[in-house]
């Protein structure tokens, strides 16, 4: 709003990974993913806003930057919020090429710890290490999302897509570890222990020392 830009457009609708199917008759993104009606109804990790400014005498001025535009300012501003979804066919590679051609997108110069382009999960320095801990969870991380679709939409063969899950499926985020683990104030061996925690046993065996899991699509 305070750059005068009338017209938004996000990538794929929500519907495309579970929200429900009747999202996508239209291209509009409901306000309501995107706005609020009272600054009272939101919580920053976890934690009400009317909390976090009694706790740290903070004013409302002070946490606006992390709050969501209000409903009736983007009302007023006539602001539209639209799927590119809706209009192309949503396939990533062909959406990242036509963003590459006709917005001047760039992709990263350098690949991202456990996937295998460098046009996805550039967002923020915490992607690496949630699909690391997906991998954890349910024996499948970024790389296999990713080849699968490929493989779906044709643009991978399924060998293709096992060898690159086979190389960069299991791959540790070494680059924002660190940084992540200082963030959340965890030490590194914490962290460790608690994927190991939450390792599904179906999924999982114990080989030495190390996490192999029992079924592997190679």
């Amino acid at each position: 709003m305070d750059h005068q830009i009338p017209l938004v457009f996000y990538g794929e609708n929500e519907a495309e990974y579970g929200n429900a199917i009747a999202d996508n008759t239209t291209s509009v993104r409901s306000d309501a993913y995107h706005s609020i009606l009272d600054s009272k109804d939101v919580c920053l990790g976890g934690v009400s806003v009317a909390q976090l400014a009694e706790q740290h005498d903070l004013s409302l001025s002070n946490l606006a930057s992390f709050l969501p535009p209000r409903h009736e300012d983007l009302d007023r501003a006539k602001v539209e919020v639209h799927y590119l979804g809706y209009y192309l066919k949503w396939t990533p590679q062909e959406a990242y090429h036509y963003a590459s051609e006709d917005t001047g997108f760039e992709p990263s110069r350098v690949r991202n710890e456990g996937i295998y382009q460098k046009y996805t999960s550039l967002d923020d320095k915490i992607e690496g290490l949630h699909f690391y801990t997906t991998y954890n969870k349910f024996g499948v991380g970024r790389a296999t999302f990713d080849s699968s679709q490929e493989i779906r939409n044709k643009h991978l063969t399924r060998d293709d897509g096992i060898a690159l899950v086979k190389r960069f499926g299991c791959e540790f985020p070494v680059k924002y570890f660190q940084y992540v683990m200082d963030y959340l104030e965890l030490g590194p061996q914490e962290f460790h222990d608690l994927c190991d925690r939450f390792r599904s046993p179906h999924l999982w065996e114990r080989s030495g020392a190390d996490w192999k899991l029992k079924h592997q699509v190679s």
